[in-house]
């Protein structure tokens, strides 16, 4: 009987058709001439409704099944099909890659010998950190840098990549987080992500070439308004105390009380750098609006412009003005902070509307005008929320008193409180 791989591949497809084989083939050559380690690919087919499953059936006949495995499951959702694979198998390293290979196979190995070798826990391809090679066109790069921004902004997250499709994890790890993952679609490795930094696990950064496939037909937006609620849902957990993860690292320890978390009190001290960063803010939100109005529309681009901005103004005034350092309460201050910034949304979609109601024909010019107008409108009343509530020590001590004296409302994350 062959020995167990010591690494499986999951490559999930749906509707894979035209690249299936392929990539298959390209990657099984891979791992017969250059890669040391037992290795397994397993196609994983969710959901397909063309000849991806007959394909992938002929291809584990093909390459041998000691090589290349296939599983079938009826509903689609790539995090539903990882979740599937990586609970019940008997591999050392779990590895997912997306089924195009944009990401150059010469990065696996970097990928998996540090997990295999018990110096990480989780491993992940980046694009962002310096060294890697990325080919792809400006709106994947705009929306891939937004979304990362949001997930440090909103969850204070440390790892610098959160989509390339190229991970993985050591199974006894998985087997203790996957039951605590609640999405079954594209946000589950973030999800799976912030998870494992919560759990203090080590995460490995590996820089990768990186292609972008043209062909590619995933929804962007529809997949980046998923990805928001998930870091919605997980950032409301985290602020409510609803999300519990067990401390999975030896020697690990929970986050602690902010450091330096004597905050600076002084108006003459807080105003000129919320004024600095409200400056700054507002022209990152001028070239996101200018960047997403080329494909998106108008009152779209200002909901994406304005989360973004949002998000990244409360993280930098959080730690510049009111000198709060550490991920405690990190959450629950940005989930405060999203409600103050309602108010600029409503500001800004009404002047908006506005605008068009008397100047139908209006440019984006035109439009840029007064929604930077609006903002800056709105910039103040943001600063006595902040001042008075966002980052008050006195809503800080009354939410933990109120999870000390409640401890039932505390459950894992896809419980409900």
């Amino acid at each position: 009987m062959s020995q167990l791989p010591q690494v499986e591949i999951v490559v999930p497809v749906r509707n894979e058709e035209r690249d299936l084989a392929p990539s298959i083939r390209r990657l099984a050559a891979y791992l017969r001439a250059s890669f040391p380690f037992r290795a397994q690919v397993t196609i994983a087919d969710n959901g397909s409704t063309d000849s991806t499953w007959a394909i992938a059936q002929g291809l584990t006949r093909e390459l041998g099944e000691d090589i290349v495995c296939a599983v079938h499951l009826d509903q689609p959702g790539r995090g539903r099909a990882l979740h599937t694979i990586w609970s019940s198998s008997d591999a050392d390293v779990l590895v997912y890659m997306d089924v195009d290979l944009s990401t150059d196979l010469n990065a696996l190995l970097p990928l998996v010998a540090p997990l295999i070798s018990g110096h990480s826990d989780v491993a992940i391809g980046t694009r962002l950190a310096r060294g890697s090679r990325v080919t792809r066109g400006p709106k994947r790069e705009v929306i891939s840098r937004c979304y990362n921004l949001l997930l440090h902004g909103a969850l204070g997250v440390g790892f610098s990549d959160a989509q390339c499709g190229f991970k993985a994890i050591r199974s006894e790890q998985a087997r203790q987080l996957l039951p605590l993952v609640e999405d079954k679609g594209w946000f589950f490795d973030t999800e799976l992500l912030v998870l494992a930094e919560r759990a203090g696990l080590r995460i490995h950064e590996v820089p990768v070439d990186w292609v972008d496939d043209p062909d590619s037909r995933v929804d962007i937006v529809a997949t980046a308004l998923a990805d928001l609620r998930g870091i919605a849902r997980v950032g409301y957990g985290l602020a409510r105390g609803q999300v519990k993860v067990p401390m999975l690292q030896a020697g690990s320890k929970p986050d602690g009380p902010p450091s330096g978390n004597t905050q600076k009190s002084s108006l003459a001290w807080q105003l000129p750098r919320f004024l600095a960063i409200g400056v700054a803010s507002t022209l990152a939100y001028s070239v996101l609006y200018l960047v997403l109005r080329t494909f998106l529309p108008a009152l779209d681009a200002n909901l994406l412009s304005l989360l973004a901005t949002a998000i990244g103004n409360t993280a930098a005034n959080r730690r510049l003005t009111f000198g709060i350092r550490g991920r405690a309460n990190a959450a629950a201050h940005q989930l405060r902070g999203l409600i103050a910034f309602a108010t600029g949304l409503a500001l800004t979609t009404g002047a908006l509307m506005a605008l068009h109601a008397a100047a139908p024909h209006a440019g984006k010019t035109a439009e840029l005008i007064v929604l930077v107008a609006a903002n800056l409108f709105a910039t103040m009343s943001r600063f006595v929320l902040y001042r008075g509530w966002v980052f008050s020590a006195r809503q800080d001590d009354h939410q933990a008193e109120r999870l000390r004296s409640n401890p039932a409302r505390m459950t894992t994350p896809g419980g409900t409180a």
